[in-house]
């Protein structure tokens, strides 16, 4: 029994290891892959194929230099600069979050090679329609969101047709938001009816984004779909490269979105029929989004199209209110069950206290409180063990080697105490998936990104930057492993000592807000260990 729970405590320990393996594998430096020039080149043909995605048109006029005019969009929360050619959103600059290399500029999503090449396009399908190669006449060099104004609108025009079509695109930026409106506003001066395609994409290089600081499994970076029928669906960029990606094609309703960690880029057409694509560029560029419809536009008349746009941090609150099922981009995985409700609670307590580390002892003291009548009775078996080992020793020195008869012994007398050797096993089970599940969300929601607690972290979503949790950690650990009872085999006591300055280790890597988590935990399982240690003692005592 004492060998299946020392097995038990090593799969956690050897599960932790192989995550530490992954880790190191994964944050090794790579190769870069030769990416294109800019987010222009190469596009497949210009047939409205979900696998295809859209392109120039045969006859289109060149693509535009890379030095193209751009113009700067300024509200309260975002810059965004716009290339003439395209009228594609190039960069764009987050001015309420903060990069993590350099805490005093802002926080870059799109990137025009500083760090990536990543950009949102768009464009119209048909002869001579403008597209994200198109070199556009820009409204203003400069927009800015002026007091008193909820919204800011670029303009920009393309050359008009052979045939006297003539095409405006229309950028409109909110205050206080992430969200935008990207659309088109077409005056068809043929003689004939019009009724082309509009194409809404992300290009991106396949690099992956800003990743969990220290310890932690690489977070997903990639295209992603979304409709009713077939919920959320992730697309590695290796599998479009492969041409084995798998998503749904056609659809009335859903998005398309660019992920990485903590921000998001999606495409959220309000209605009608609508095609999803999403293809290799180059060797290292890829484009993902969605084909839609425009109405057919009679001659000498006006039509209109626009899609919001969504580029910003995850908020869950912002996400929900942009689109149906868009706040599942901070993804879970399986763990979706125990986490959506522990990050709801996180949120809860943050609105109390105003401190994100406060919240994260409340959420401990809250689970600690949960699980007290499990981890009572798991810690009054440990306690009975405890009292149990003086006798468990003469008997190893009563069989000697006589494995068989020594177990038989051992089984007789935890029959007789009444005592369950595995009974302090079972919190250790349950708490596991809660400890990953907590684990995601603090790794996974960007409000925990740059929250500070108190003193030396100033970050909780990365780690200690001198190493004081971890250690105080390792310290509780030493001091709860100390109250457990000894195995009888000096062998396994001395692993069992061992594995206190194992965790320490990993948990230099973990973020500080979960190793202070374990802080907490450690240390209410301390004093409530101990006062059961000491009630069955003293009941020990009284007895004999």
């Amino acid at each position: 029994m004492d060998n299946r729970r020392l097995i038990l405590l090593l799969v956690f320990a050897f599960s932790l290891v192989m995550l530490w393996d992954g880790w190191q594998k994964q944050h090794q430096p790579k190769v870069a892959a030769t990416a294109a020039a800019n987010s222009t080149a190469g596009v497949p043909t210009p047939t409205p194929s979900a696998t295809a995605g859209p392109a120039a048109v045969p006859g289109q006029p060149a693509a535009a230099p890379v030095s193209a005019p751009v113009a700067t969009i300024r509200t309260d929360v975002l810059v965004a600069e716009v290339s003439a050619q395209g009228g594609d959103i190039v960069r764009l600059e987050l001015t309420r979050h903060k990069s993590t290399e350099d805490s005093s500029r802002n926080y870059v999503l799109f990137d025009k090679g500083e760090k990536h090449l990543y950009s949102a396009q768009t464009g119209l399908i048909g002869n001579g329609l403008p597209n994200h190669k198109t070199l556009f006449t820009l409204g203003a060099a400069n927009v800015e969101l002026k007091d008193g104004e909820d919204a800011v609108t670029l303009r920009l025009e393309a050359p008009p047709t052979a045939d006297g079509v003539k095409v405006v695109k229309l950028i409109t930026f909110h205050r206080g938001s992430y969200a935008a409106e990207v659309g088109y506003e077409i005056v068809n001066g043929s003689a004939a009816p019009l009724a082309p395609h509009a194409y809404f994409q992300f290009t991106r290089d396949g690099k992956p984004a800003e990743q969990p600081g220290g310890f932690g499994v690489q977070t997903f970076t990639g295209p992603a779909f979304y409709t009713e029928a077939e919920k959320y669906q992730k697309v590695k960029f290796e599998d479009i490269a492969e041409k084995k990606a798998k998503f749904v094609t056609k659809a009335a309703d859903g998005w398309a979105a660019m992920v990485q960690h903590y921000f998001v880029a999606g495409w959220a057409p309000v209605e009608g029929e609508r095609e999803f694509f999403a293809n290799q560029v180059s060797s290292d560029l890829y484009s993902a989004g969605v084909i839609l419809p425009v109405a057919a536009i009679a001659p000498g008349q006006t039509g209109k199209l626009s899609v919001p746009l969504y580029a910003g941090p995850q908020e869950q609150s912002r996400l929900e209110k942009f689109a149906k099922g868009f706040d599942l981009v901070v993804d879970y995985g399986w763990l979706t069950i125990i986490a959506a409700p522990l990050f709801w609670v996180l949120e809860w307590f943050h609105k109390l206290t105003g401190n994100w580390g406060w919240a994260i002892i409340l959420v401990t003291i809250a689970l600690k409180a949960l699980f007290f009548p499990l981890s009572a009775a798991s810690y009054k078996s440990m306690a009975k063990m405890k009292t149990l080992g003086p006798r468990l020793q003469r008997l190893k020195e009563q069989y000697g080697d006589d494995k068989m008869k020594m177990q038989q012994a051992m089984m007789d007398l935890y029959k007789r105490e009444k005592v369950n050797p595995l009974g302090g096993c079972l919190p250790i089970l349950i708490q596991i998936p809660v400890f990953i599940a907590l684990y995601w969300v603090l790794l996974g929601v960007v409000e925990m990104r740059g929250a500070p607690w108190l003193g030396w972290i100033q970050d909780l979503s990365v780690k200690d930057p001198y190493y004081i949790l971890p250690l105080i950690m390792g310290a509780t650990s030493l001091i709860q492993t100390r109250l457990n009872p000894a195995p009888p085999d000096p062998i396994q006591a001395k692993v069992m000592m061992m594995m206190p300055i194992l965790f320490t280790f990993m948990f230099l890597w973990f973020p500080a807000g979960l190793v202070l988590y374990w802080v907490v935990n450690n240390s209410l399982s301390i004093a409530q260990q101990w006062q059961i240690n000491r009630m069955i003692a003293a009941g020990g005592k009284t007895a004999a």
